[in-house]
């Protein structure tokens, strides 16, 4: 798909403005996306998967004993910070498109034919004649 293609090369290729334009956007948006994924789309999602919630997803390493605290990998966060900074790419990217769409295209100057090549055209002339 083009718009995959386009958001592969603005991901690894994007120029200054580009960037400029992606912090201050994701900055921006970063608050409303993030309450977005964890107040809305993170619930939902765990009501479609038999009602979990996400932010308490883990794997507990080792229990607490003795006045230490219980250490253990919380990877539902994590997958709602995935989530999170994939809609912000997304929306950064269709911005950067809206932004670029409203640029005016530069216009190419036609190539100046050689001495060669305006003498074959000649010749072709003459010869169609």
């Amino acid at each position: 798909m083009k718009i995959i293609r386009e958001f592969k090369e603005f991901a690894i290729k994007g120029n200054v403005m580009d960037l400029a334009v992606a912090v201050i956007i994701g900055g921006a948006f970063g608050k409303i996306i993030t309450s977005f994924v964890s107040d809305m789309l993170m619930p939902a999602i765990g009501i479609i998967l038999g009602g979990r919630n996400f932010n308490s997803l883990k794997v507990i390493l080792k229990r607490a004993a003795d006045g230490t605290a219980t250490l253990s990998l919380n990877y539902g966060s994590f997958i709602q910070a995935v989530v999170d900074f994939l809609l912000i790419a997304v929306v950064i990217f269709l911005m950067i498109k809206l932004l670029n769409s409203f640029k005016k295209p530069t216009i190419k100057p036609e190539p100046q034919q050689t001495n060669e090549e305006k003498l074959l055209t000649e010749i072709r002339d003459l010869l169609k004649k």
